[in-house]
């Protein structure tokens, strides 16, 4: 898939690399404003948000139609729900909540046809390929699909180093709200015993040789030397546009009297 394609020699160059999560709302047309904006990436998120199949089939074809890359984030990384998150068409999952490298290799035979895994392909994720041939699978979609495993629990903490290491993995990813709470530091961000476990992620992704996917401030991210970066979620950010607008708008009301 060249969305993915595009996506991985991003990630890998080094560049920052942004793109958000959509959890309160999802739409086709959001990825046609995400490009208009230069983002790099859409994650539409199915383990919290409202989404149905349908529409998310809707937003990963579009994506593969102009190259942009759509990613899910799934409810779990059961093989059954792997492998039907797939038959959308993604270019790729975010796993929430990865405790241990077993889960991926559950995951990697969600992915691969056999011999390699046990993958029964179908729904509209298969539209778009040039036929069904073993070949045509693994080199249009496997070789470039991506995986980000979420660390999101002191379990996956401490097994960080072989879950970045997976033959799957992408890039390392974090869950920092949820970890905060793991933690005993819920919502703290600047916690020292937070700022620690994200170090140790980033470490471990580093020794892999894979960058780290961070969700917070981008400015704030790329000072710290992160380069594959979440920007936020579009609605949050409508949220705080409008906030800023309004109260900007007030204040020059105020000022004119």
């Amino acid at each position: 898939m060249k969305a993915a394609k595009i996506l991985r020699e991003k990630i890998a160059s080094g560049a920052v690399t942004t793109g958000v999560l959509a959890t309160d709302h999802a739409w086709p047309g959001l990825v046609e404003i995400l490009r208009r904006a230069d983002i790099d990436y859409l994650i539409v998120d199915q383990e919290h948000g409202a989404h149905n199949d349908a529409q998310v089939a809707e937003i990963c074809a579009l994506g593969r139609l102009i190259d942009f890359p759509v990613l899910l984030r799934a409810v779990d990384t059961q093989y059954a729900t792997v492998r039907r998150a797939i038959d959308r068409g993604p270019c790729g999952l975010m796993l929430p909540s990865v405790s241990a490298p077993e889960e991926l290799d559950r995951v990697r035979d969600s992915i691969y046809m056999p011999p390699r895994g046990k993958r029964r392909p179908g729904g509209p994720g298969t539209w778009w390929i040039q036929d069904f041939q073993y070949k045509t699978w693994k080199s249009e979609v496997e070789a470039h699909f991506i995986v980000l495993p979420q660390i999101e629990t002191k379990t996956g903490l401490a097994n960080v180093n072989a879950i970045a290491a997976h033959e799957i993995t992408t890039a390392i990813a974090i869950g920092p709200y949820d970890l905060s709470a793991e933690l005993g530091v819920c919502w703290r961000p600047e916690s020292p015993i937070l700022q620690e476990a994200i170090d140790k992620i980033r470490r471990a992704g580093q020794k892999a040789g894979k960058p780290m996917w961070h969700i917070g401030n981008g400015p704030d991210l790329v000072r710290q030397g992160f380069t594959f970066i979440c920007i936020g979620e579009p609605i949050g950010v409508l949220m705080q546009a409008l906030t800023d607008i309004n109260r900007d708008t007030k204040t020059a009301t105020n000022e004119r009297k």
